[in-house]
């Protein structure tokens, strides 16, 4: 595989390793290139890795490009990966079948390098725009972090990703503590500033690109922290609400403090089959409504299920 950070992901899928190499060599200038020989290698590699495309063979011994891409289908972390077939068959009909399965496109062998070029250069650019599309779509519009629908959606694919590595997953619930009274107080443009000022520290406090905060609803947000067990998410938490209090952002309308504070909760699971991920949810919220009975501006924080 190549390196470079930032340039896209394409996982080659062939049985023949004079393909991968010139497919390799055609591609490693402008992207980060990964390969696999067989199908079930393909599929573990594009699950690591989530390649931005595919570039698959059909014709492979054991199980062959079309129940490869079919399996990918049925994946919910692969399904929406495009995959381009490569095929030495010139019948019309295979490539119809492989379209009509939701191919982006196909090549033919032997290989035209400037064809190859141009053809993976056209599907990376149709993704960037469609990943584009979607990150406008999943934005709040008030703070700019992540707004609900993008956290359920991550959630979702964090919790299978967890099942099948066997990780742990941590959330925070966070909200911010009287603030219908700052509002009250203050006006609403004060308090539209106060939450983008807490949600900007919030994702500053956050430090990989894996972890994701979003707005779940009026003052609260939540964290969702992959592979992190209780001790890591418990320490993000306690930093979080720190930042938060030094920002001195003056309340004079709380009963816990004469700045703004949060209350948080924390949950972490070790996610199986047969448990469902609103759990996380309802066990995160329930410490953060025990922080807020029991004091406001603080920490509380709990285990669900036992390591795999």
């Amino acid at each position: 595989m190549t390196e470079g950070v930032g340039k896209a992901r394409i996982l080659i899928v062939d049985d023949m390793p004079q393909n991968i190499r010139l497919l390799h060599d055609t591609l490693r200038d402008d992207y980060r290139t990964f390969f696999a020989t067989n199908g079930e290698e393909a599929l573990r590699t594009a699950a690591e890795v989530s390649p931005d495309l595919v570039l698959l063979d059909i014709m492979m011994p054991e199980m062959d490009g079309y129940e490869v891409f079919r399996r990918m289908k049925e994946d919910p972390l692969l399904k929406d990966i495009p995959v381009i077939f490569l095929t030495a068959m010139e019948q019309e009909e295979h490539e119809t079948t492989g379209l009509q399965m939701g191919a982006v496109d196909y090549l033919t062998k032997p290989f035209n390098p400037s064809l190859i070029t141009l053809r993976v250069k056209n599907q990376i650019e149709l993704k960037v725009q469609r990943d584009m599309l979607a990150e406008l779509a999943n934005l709040d519009g008030l703070t700019g972090v992540k707004n609900r629908r993008a956290f359920d959606e991550y959630l979702r694919r964090e919790w299978l990703r967890a099942v099948r590595y066997r990780h742990p997953v941590s959330l925070l619930m966070i909200d911010i503590d009287n603030f219908k009274c700052f509002n009250d107080h203050y006006g609403h443009v004060a308090g539209d500033d106060c939450l983008k000022t807490v949600a900007i520290t919030m994702v500053k406090t956050i430090e990989r690109p894996s972890d994701l905060l979003a707005r779940y609803g009026g003052e609260e947000f939540a964290c969702l922290l992959p592979e992190t067990a209780s001790d890591g998410a418990l320490r993000v938490a306690h930093r979080m609400r720190e930042n938060i209090v030094s920002l001195n952002i003056p309340h004079a309308y709380s009963d816990v403090s004469d700045v703004v504070t949060v209350s948080i909760g924390v949950a972490t699971a070790f996610p199986c089959r047969e448990m469902p991920p609103e759990l996380l949810i309802k066990t995160a919220d329930d410490q953060l409504y025990d922080a807020k009975r029991t004091g406001r501006n603080r920490v509380l924080g709990t285990e669900v299920g036992l390591p795999q």
